[in-house]
């Protein structure tokens, strides 16, 4: 019998169009942590969306809120490392492991996942 993975929610970050951040990832991925629609909330930022992570002091807080509420947030190493920003995101508090395996291990398990 498997673990209820009912209460897991994934968010893929991959958008860095700047009005899709604000209104929709981070409206969302907060909300669904504080207003209780997912007990466990995971955040994974992947591609260009390290950079500007790294780059944007708004985002930065915003990252860090989320750490602050229990939402976890992790970043693909590969993508970190090409953009010269593991260290940055690393010293944020941010977990950068290659998540190759782990995204696909998330999707076969049937979690949610929400791509933006």
């Amino acid at each position: 019998m498997s673990a209820d993975t009912s209460g897991q929610l994934l968010v893929l970050w991959t958008s860095t169009e700047r009005e899709t951040v604000d209104n929709m990832v981070f409206l969302y991925t907060m909300n669904s942590k504080i207003k209780g629609w997912w007990e466990e909330v995971t955040l994974l930022i992947w591609g260009s969306t390290a950079r500007l992570v790294a780059e944007d002091e708004t985002i930065r807080e915003n990252i860090q809120g989320f750490l602050e509420n229990g939402i976890r947030v992790i970043a693909c190493r590969k993508c970190a490392e090409n953009l010269g920003v593991a260290e940055k995101l690393e010293s944020m508090g941010i977990e950068v492991f290659y998540t190759g395996e782990f995204l696909t291990e998330w999707m076969k398990s049937g979690k949610a996942l929400l791509s933006v």
